[in-house]
């Protein structure tokens, strides 16, 4: 139940004064259907008007000026701006103005009228002018051009001054809200109250006060980030309150484990050992298994399905494409297999009896283990006893998605693993509903790619060498940058550079795009997979997880247009075999201090925790990790890398609320609670938990 003192800020917009049916849809536009949402609009800009005559006039700054009218020019064609001539003793401006109200103009500005402007002042080759001024009022209006203005989103038909003063209604509807923060922390930090800080951000004194930095900004950050945290603390709460079934681990495992011809790093033993931990404890199991690209999340999954299979339960792996999916099943069939374990492969190219007899195995309990798509989530897959759910890349999926295959057992547990290492205060943001277990070593014997910047001019050199290491069997990646935001132009370059590879190599160059079907990426990727292409030339990042053994070089053209943590990414696609492998970063020179640092680290250290921090420094406010489209929440206030700080101190906060105050009935947590209702976390929390 929503508290009453919320009721104004949870109103329609169209109990803001001015906001009527023509206006409501377009202020929707700009900030959404609440009177919190327009509340929560932040201004872009500041601009600051300097006053003073027509001779101090600075090209490029937004001055105010006591002019007199002098003369209109009348356009000759519709494409011709109205011009109006003012002065005052210093000298002489024009006003342009585009479209067809000028003989409004002259009607309401008559020559020999005094006005004030005020706009950005331009040189031109035509004199100096002001296009569309801001205002151009009666010098008695004088109050009405502020010093100060901040600037706010606008749409087609609502200009930015209108909005703003949406945004002023809606502030002073806002009401004095209950302090919800620890009052040692808000002394500490200096942090105004949540209603002072809401002002501060719509009456900026200068562009400072517009920065995620200011002291207002980060008190409206730690409260946005702190609802976050204590959403996700409760619900972490609540879900190990949910009972399920005991699963020991038994000599099943440990028989798949001796037949392994490896042993286990010491972080796949404290990964498989928290797994067991969360069997054991009663309660389901909802963890991320994180680790670098090669560090062995499959085998650790593949011991928790032994152990669920003697416990006569079933385990399911989904995977986001086909080709993963494959490789899985190859990766996990055998092993199990050998130990009387069933494991199926599903997905959306199984037809008639093979599929029946699937879902049959599936359905009976035959079948302990089934590896497969989006295809496992049909309505018509059944299980005997779903016990176990691994996502693989688990932020490829939607939530119904994940839900959907959940919902096949009862209290199922859920792993889901993930190859991009993220720092531990993103983590935190992503997951914070979830325990994590971080696989931070590499298996013994994986040999390290040697990584070498070369720059673009040597082109020639490296087409030489790559086609003597294609004659000699080998396999290679050419990954292609991005161009523009045009996926066209991406393509037109993939394309380019395809048709100059094979000019050189023969036709035994693929290419791989986003504006390729699933399947045509499935196909081009087995070609290569089993060694029909020789090169491998792809617009965007190969898919992860996709394992090529005998691929033993990548080439990454233009690495510095690559953040630091993609570029690792991609490199992971090689060195996967025991042979020897490369990785060439072509870059145009000459290079920024940034990218010069990147690949600098790049070639340090293989490390992906150690460089996933790294990039996180290297690029500030940046979209850091390119994680803005894999499950970074969608925070108003807060930047997930300027705000790394309050993130981890708000989810210190959250836990030792959940522990001390669970049904939020002291003073501060009744606060807290106007807090979560204010943010409503609740709806989009399902995004980052499958169930």
């Amino acid at each position: 139940m929503r508290p009453e003192i919320l009721f104004s800020l949870y109103s329609p917009i169209t109990t803001l004064k001015g906001v009527g049916p023509r206006v409501a849809p377009l202020l929707e536009r700009v900030a959404g259907p609440i009177v919190r949402d327009v509340l929560w609009l932040r201004p872009h800009s500041v601009i600051r008007r300097t006053t003073g005559t027509l001779a101090e006039a600075i090209d490029g700054q937004v001055m105010t000026f006591d002019v007199v009218i002098n003369d209109f020019q009348r356009p000759r064609t519709n494409a011709q701006p109205w011009r109006v001539r003012v002065a005052d003793e210093t000298g002489f401006l024009t006003l342009a103005f585009f479209g067809g109200f000028g003989g409004q103009l002259e009607q309401r500005h008559p020559v020999g009228a005094r006005r004030l402007v005020s706009g950005r002042v331009e040189e031109t080759k035509f004199g100096r002018q002001m296009v569309h001024p801001d205002y151009i009022i009666d010098p008695a209006k004088a109050e009405d051009i502020p010093e100060i203005e901040p600037i706010y989103p606008a749409t087609e038909g609502l200009p930015p001054r209108r909005v703003r003063g949406f945004a002023l209604e809606a502030l002073a509807q806002a009401p004095d809200l209950p302090e919800w923060q620890d009052p040692a922390f808000v002394s500490r930090e200096r942090f105004p109250t949540w209603r002072e800080a809401l002002s501060r951000m719509h009456h900026p004194e200068s562009d400072a006060d517009l920065s995620p930095l200011s002291v207002h900004r980060r008190r409206l950050a730690y409260d946005e980030v702190l609802a976050h945290q204590l959403a996700m603390a409760q619900r972490k709460a609540a879900r190990r309150r949910e009972p399920a079934p005991t699963i020991r681990p038994g000599a099943l495992a440990e028989s798949v484990r001796a037949d392994l011809p490896f042993a286990l790093t010491g972080a796949q033993e404290r990964a498989l050992a928290d797994v067991r931990a969360d069997f054991q404890a009663g309660e389901r199991m909802s963890r991320l298994i994180q680790g670098d690209v090669g560090s062995g999340k499959t085998v650790v999954a593949m011991l928790a399905m032994a152990d669920v299979a003697e416990a006569g339960g079933q385990s399911a792996l989904m995977a986001p494409t086909e080709i993963l999916a494959r490789q899985h099943f190859e990766t996990l069939s055998a092993p199990l297999a050998a130990h009387g374990i069933g494991v199926v492969l599903l997905t959306g190219r199984d037809k008639g009896a093979a599929r029946a007899e699937k879902l049959r195995a599936l359905a009976s309990g035959a079948a302990q283990v089934a590896v497969g798509t989006h295809a496992l989530f049909q309505d018509e897959v059944a299980f005997h006893r779903l016990q176990l759910v691994v996502i693989d890349e688990q932020h490829r999926f939607g939530v119904a998605e994940r839900q959907r295959l959940q919902a096949k057992g009862e209290a199922v547990h859920l792993a889901a693993m993930s190859a991009t290492p993220i720092p531990r205060t993103l983590e935190l943001t992503m997951y914070g509903d979830l325990d994590v277990s971080r696989i931070d070593e590499k298996p013994p014997g994986r040999t390290p790619v040697a990584t070498r910047a070369v720059p673009m001019p040597r082109l020639d050199e490296i087409v030489g060498r790559l086609r003597d290491a294609v004659t000699g069997g080998a396999q290679a990646f050419w990954i292609c940058p991005l161009v523009s935001e045009s996926e066209v132009s991406d393509l037109a370059a993939a394309e380019m550079r395809a048709i100059a590879l094979r000019e050189v190599l023969g036709d035994k160059v693929g290419l791989v795009h986003g504006q390729l079907s699933g399947a045509e990426k499935d196909a081009v990727m087995a070609d290569f997979a089993d060694g029909r292409i020789s090169v491998l030339v792809a617009t965007t990042v190969v898919e992860v997880g996709v394992n090529v053994p005998n691929a033993t070089i990548m080439v990454i053209e233009q690495a510095e247009r690559f953040g630091l943590a993609q570029l690792h990414q991609l490199r992971g696609r090689v060195g996967r075999g025991r042979r020897e492998s490369a990785c060439v970063l072509l870059y145009d020179p000459p290079l920024s201090e940034t990218a010069q640092q990147r690949l600098d680290i790049l070639r340090r250290t293989d490390d992906g925790f150690v460089i996933a921090e790294k990039d996180l420094e290297l690029r500030g406010g940046g979209d850091a990790l390119g994680l803005r489209q894999s499950g970074l929440p969608d925070y108003v206030f807060a930047d997930p890398f300027v705000h790394r700080d309050l993130i981890a101190t708000a989810g210190d906060d959250a836990r030792l609320i959940v522990n001390r105050d669970p049904g939020m009935t002291s003073e501060r947590g009744k606060a807290l609670r106007i807090l979560s209702e204010l943010f409503d976390w609740k709806a989009g929390l399902a995004l980052r938990d499958a169930g």
